[in-house]
């Protein structure tokens, strides 16, 4: 079945991710691409979405797209920098503002028009630009202002172009969904059949025409997305489908032992592998955290060659990758959008594995899959699990990694954890996790004078890691794990809280 997609060209916001998450959720088919390097065929789109940008329309480094092909011939909604882009260079005129329009704003007039549908005078909306329109381009009409801006929102006049100032895709504009749906759906007549169902029953068949009697090697992890890869394969290909599910020695407390049980329910042929030491010897004495990532890439693929070899004739090797490691991965000279880590699970294979790669979730987000799996009956549990980095405790220990170092802060992780589940938190958290610093603190404990580790606790909200708030626990239960880490864990003396959003910070700290 063919369905409508929405082509997105990204100038290298930190949103544009967003964007595609956001029209995904209208059950809108959306894709990311580089504006300079747009897909050969723009006629496959049904609608186009010109992305923010920190560049300055104004600036000789401007970022000038080709739209040759889209505007006037297409539906096409451009979003701040878009916006300013179709200003600067179609007969208006941006300038400077004389202060910097960012954060929150309310609509102070709004134009009756399709583009505005169910959205009043009042509307919240999300600013972040420092730049400004201050005259319409060519045919140009207003379509809505708010009290600092006089220019919030256009659209030209005998086109299907719109335009706005203000980032529809974040959560702090309260409307900005119904503006996307009025945009595709009421305007640009976007089909919106993008579901749970239909992807798992396309995906299923295309994966069968694709495999065929192939055998498939898949590296589980006892995350959403590995797990959901591995039942959409279980479903195509069934006996064909070899699990396998590596211990690193840097997962949660019992976790090995747990997952592989969770997985027997599940009618998957797993296979655990124990290779703690082997990845601990690869770690010795490494403290950069790209080194570590790196080094723990090496050791699975060395210690999932192994294991390949073992099972005859296999062809493929299955990856959980999903949509934000493919766009994350992308480095700065292939797209706007600056590399932010490396992520062992998206190419990077070695010549000799000689397996060709199939990667079910790879046009996914973190939410979508979590649907897809509940379409498949998963059980809610596995599904609702917190978001595990691959590299696992390594990037969550900063400095060196030594066993000792491991089982602190695995403690601590099943103190917090264990803790979140207890006072019925869990579900309400994104993901949440603990961090062991490399200082020691004094403390006292008892009559004795300690000098022992520091360790920081992680929580944050979010739908798909992209842009996370710090949850704001109880200060009740922060007291009660603080006390239990102190009691329980020997070698930490201090907790520390860590309400930092992202952006500026990341979710993990390295």
């Amino acid at each position: 079945m063919q369905h409508d997609k929405v082509l997105i060209l990204d100038f290298g916001s930190q949103y544009t991710q967003l964007i595609a998450r956001r029209v995904r959720e209208l059950n809108i088919y959306s894709e990311i691409h580089p504006f300079n390097k747009p897909p050969k065929n723009v006629d496959d789109y049904k609608a186009v979405i010109l992305s923010g940008s920190p560049m300055s329309v104004r600036s000789e480094d401007a970022f000038h797209p080709d739209l040759s092909e889209i505007r006037g011939k297409k539906p096409m909604l451009a979003v701040c920098y878009g916006a300013q882009y179709l200003a600067h260079f179609s007969g208006g005129e941006v300038a400077e503002s004389n202060t910097r329009e960012y954060g929150r704003a309310n609509l102070s007039f709004v134009e009756e028009d399709t583009f505005f549908k169910n959205i009043s005078v009042g509307s919240q909306v999300w600013m972040s630009h420092s730049d400004t329109i201050k005259n319409l381009p060519t045919n140009g009409k207003l379509l809505a202002r708010t009290h600092d801006v006089k220019n919030a929102a256009f659209k030209i006049e005998g086109e299907s172009t719109y335009a706005i100032q203000f980032h529809p895709e974040v959560y702090h504009s309260k409307d900005g969904k119904q503006l996307l749906e009025n945009f595709l759906v009421a305007i640009a007549n976007v089909n919106p059949d993008w579901t749970p169902n239909a992807f798992v029953q396309e995906t299923v068949d295309d994966l069968q025409a694709k495999l065929g009697d192939d055998k498939v090697v898949l590296g589980l992890s006892g995350g959403v997305d590995s797990s959901v890869a591995a039942m959409l394969l279980h479903k195509a290909i069934g006996k064909n489908l070899y699990c396998i599910f590596v211990n690193n020695g840097l997962l949660r407390k019992n976790e090995f032992t747990e997952v592989l049980e969770q997985y027997k329910g599940m009618g998957l042929n797993v296979k655990g592998v124990d290779a703690s030491a082997r990845f601990l010897d690869a770690l010795a004495g490494l403290s950069d955290p790209e080194k570590k990532r790196k080094a723990i890439g090496n050791a699975f693929i060395e210690v999932f060659d192994q294991e390949a070899n073992l099972i005859e004739d296999v062809k493929w090797l299955a990856q959980g990758t999903i949509y934000p490691d493919v766009i994350e991965s992308v480095s700065a000279t292939g797209g706007p959008s600056a590399t932010i880590k490396s992520h062992h699970n998206v190419g990077g294979l070695p010549d000799y594995m000689k397996l060709k790669i199939v990667e079910p979730l790879r046009a996914l987000f973190k939410d979508e899959v979590r649907r897809v799996g509940a379409s498949m009956g998963m059980d809610k549990d596995l599904l609702g699990r917190h978001p595990f980095p691959g590299p696992g405790l390594a990037i969550r220990i900063l400095g060196d990694i030594t066993a000792e170092k491991v089982q602190i802060l695995q403690d601590v992780d099943a103190v917090f954890i264990n803790g979140l589940r207890d006072a019925g938190l869990y579900d309400k958290v994104w993901q949440a996790g603990a961090i062991l610093l490399p200082v020691n603190s004094v403390g006292v404990m008892g009559d004795e004078r300690t000098y022992e580790k520091c360790v920081a606790l992680r929580a944050v909200e979010s739908t798909d890691g992209m842009t996370a708030d710090w949850v704001n626990l109880p200060y009740e239960f922060l007291q009660k794990t603080s006390n239990d880490i102190i009691n329980k864990v020997k070698g930490v003396n201090r907790v520390v809280y860590d309400i930092s959003s992202k952006p500026p910070a990341t979710i993990e700290w390295e």
